[in-house]
């Protein structure tokens, strides 16, 4: 369950940060509703994940799958340009993350 959570939790990541340009600085209701929701339930399930794995690995896979997920959902509803250099660095954000869990207890 413990990579469940973890990905649980890296959805709401990417849920909050999109969110939080729907906000406008949190002057729109309901978009700061979600995104308050989404910021509360990414911390609560990295958490639970937390419990089993060790926060340098928990904490950098949420972080760095996350912000690809983010930079990649951003590049299809905001229209971002994807850069062969954003392509290089997603790569080795994603290839450390799969090193973090090759190399986890």
């Amino acid at each position: 369950m413990t990579w469940v959570f973890l990905g649980i939790a890296i959805l709401f990541e990417i849920a909050f940060a999109l969110g939080t340009n729907a906000t406008k600085g949190f002057t729109r209701l309901w978009p700061s509703v979600l995104t308050l929701g989404a910021a509360a339930g990414g911390i609560y399930t990295l958490s639970l994940a937390l419990r089993e794995l060790d926060v340098s690995v928990g904490y950098t896979i949420w972080t760095g799958i996350g912000g690809v997920g983010t930079v990649a959902l951003g590049s299809i509803i905001f229209k971002e340009k994807i850069t062969p250099a954003r392509l290089l660095s997603f790569a080795s954000i994603i290839g450390g993350a799969l090193l973090l869990r090759l190399t986890s207890a």
